[in-house]
């Protein structure tokens, strides 16, 4: 039997035109920092790879800083030392982070635990302004503010331009994790007015274990959290994942020119399943609503139902959700962003995660619904 793969925010499969930059990539012998011919084709390579990234983010090319992913990425810029596009040098003495963002920025980068703070946000998942502004206004010394562009478990998107306005006025640096924003939405760093962003090859069909910083300006000075060699301009030692780079420029070269169109394809196919399910299962509900949502996102949650029986009993016929984060999966506690919403532990412990992606087909919807009717149809029967 075919499988049915909906767990795209966990991580999305290899794109053709990514796999086959992998493949040419592993063919080459030089090394990158090398002066000779074979070393230049690698660094021709990498310089192409950094464009194609730069270029799916509105920024200069030599502003990317390739990592081995989203969270050294994240650790890397979540610095004391971190140097924003104002230039100025004298640090930051506090961090504040929304309470629904990834666990590699919950973990607070290499701030000291008592420097970290911590926003509420609103039923619906999006930053509360207010209190952001109070903590901004009320911490003594200048703040740095990491906040995600759009959530890996809900799909709600955050309110980046306000958010933005208001560390300009108290004069905070902003930091956007755009992992899962990348290829969902479209993102310029500039109109983002944050001064950094970072960002993961595997959510837009690059390889896994690659990611990248993104700085608004040459302006912006990283910390090295990897330090030895003079690699990405002396912002990350350590010889560069050619094969790794290579796929990731390869598919974000791809998906560049079609995501728009792709986007709007998956949310119809979200809509209707949406729909499906609280047809099916009438006490289900849709969570983040009504706030602005990824389009390939749909997390509900199923009065009567556990989240981790209902995905094994899917896995079983063939189809892969989740109930939330991946880097959570095998944890008993319920998940930290749907218990910052308000969500009752029981009710967050009923959530699936539905995410669509590049590769998914009607087919695959409706193998989805039919595989979850079944499953609460037995649950149904069981309690009656």
């Amino acid at each position: 039997m075919t499988r049915v793969y909906l767990d795209h925010n966990a991580t999305t499969p290899l794109r053709r035109e990514a796999r086959a930059a992998m493949v040419a990539a592993l063919d080459m012998t030089g090394n990158a920092s090398a002066v000779h011919g074979d070393g230049r084709a690698a660094r021709r390579l990498i310089e192409e790879a950094r464009a194609s990234v730069a270029t799916l983010v509105g920024a200069d090319p030599r502003c990317v800083t390739f990592t081995s992913g989203g969270s050294e990425a994240a650790a890397t810029l979540l610095s004391p030392d971190f140097v924003g596009r104002d230039g100025a040098v004298q640090g930051f003495a506090r961090l504040i982070v929304s309470a629904v963002e990834h666990s590699c920025v919950l973990a607070g980068g290499r701030f000291a635990p008592e420097a970290v703070m911590v926003c509420p946000v609103d039923g619906s998942g999006r930053v509360d302004l207010a209190a952001l502004a109070a903590l901004l206004a009320d911490g003594e010394g200048r703040a740095l503010v990491a906040v995600m562009a759009a959530n890996n478990e809900t799909g709600v998107i955050q309110p980046l331009a306000e958010v933005a306005a208001l560390c300009r006025a108290h004069g905070a640096g902003l930091v956007v994790d755009a992992v899962q924003a990348l290829g969902k939405l479209p993102l310029a760093i500039g109109e983002l007015d944050c001064d950094a962003l970072f960002v993961s090859a595997h959510k837009i069909g690059g390889p896994q274990g690659v990611g990248a910083v993104v700085a608004a300006s040459e302006a912006v000075a990283l910390s090295p959290l990897v330090r030895g060699g003079g690699q990405e301009g002396r912002r990350r030692a350590g010889t560069e994942n050619l094969p790794g780079i290579a796929g990731f420029g390869a598919a974000a070269a791809a998906i560049g020119p079609v995501f728009a169109a792709e986007m709007e394809r998956i949310a119809a196919l979200r809509d209707w399943l949406e729909g499906e399910i609280v047809t099916i299962s009438g006490a289900s509900r849709v969570v983040g609503l009504p706030a602005a949502r990824l389009a390939n996102t749909s997390l509900t949650v199923h009065p009567g139902l556990e989240g981790e029986t209902a995905v094994i009993a899917l896995d079983l016929s063939g189809v892969a959700v989740s109930t939330g984060s991946a880097c959570a999966s095998g944890k008993i506690a319920p998940s930290h962003v749907l218990a910052a919403m308000g969500l009752a532990p029981a009710e967050a412990r009923s959530a699936l995660r539905v995410s669509l992606g590049w590769t998914t087909t009607r087919e695959d919807v409706e193998r989805f619904m039919a595989a979850f009717a079944a499953h609460a149809r037995m649950i149904a029967a069981r309690a009656a």
